[in-house]
């Protein structure tokens, strides 16, 4: 495959849906790296360190702390963090988060979808679509 490895910044709280991502991954074969956060506030400690920015960002919208339209806000609010792609990944099909995350100014909203089977596919397809644009590297 001509697919970069990605680094991946996941914000998700939920421990067995980080467990899915990762086992995903490893499955898939994929070399992508994933950086992981429990919530917007952890994310945001991890982004000002600024020496090794994420390509995307995976976000899930219901956390503790700081939710992912908070936290969207704020990265979309920042001018070195605005430019990285924030793909929401959630289980909200909710039609008012959908539009309010597509005005902050999200690059995707995938529903996780209830079987594994399906979430693989869904995540391989997003992965090798994000691997093949021209990222901004810091």
């Amino acid at each position: 495959m001509f697919n970069n490895a990605l680094h991946v910044l996941l914000i998700e709280d939920d421990t067995i849906e980080v467990m899915k991502l990762n086992r995903t991954i490893s499955k898939l074969n994929l070399t992508h790296k994933i950086i992981e956060a429990r919530n917007g506030e952890e994310a945001l400690n991890i982004l000002e360190k600024k020496e090794s920015l994420p390509d995307i960002i995976l976000l899930d919208l219901n956390m503790p702390k700081i939710n992912g339209i908070e936290f969207l806000t704020i990265l979309k609010n920042n001018d070195t963090l605005k430019f990285i792609p924030t793909i929401i990944l959630t289980t909200s099909n909710n039609k008012k988060d959908l539009l309010e995350c597509y005005k902050i100014g999200i690059a995707g909203y995938v529903l996780k979808p209830l079987k594994y089977e399906d979430y693989v596919t869904k995540i391989e397809k997003l992965l090798a679509y994000w691997s093949i644009n021209e990222l901004i590297k810091n």
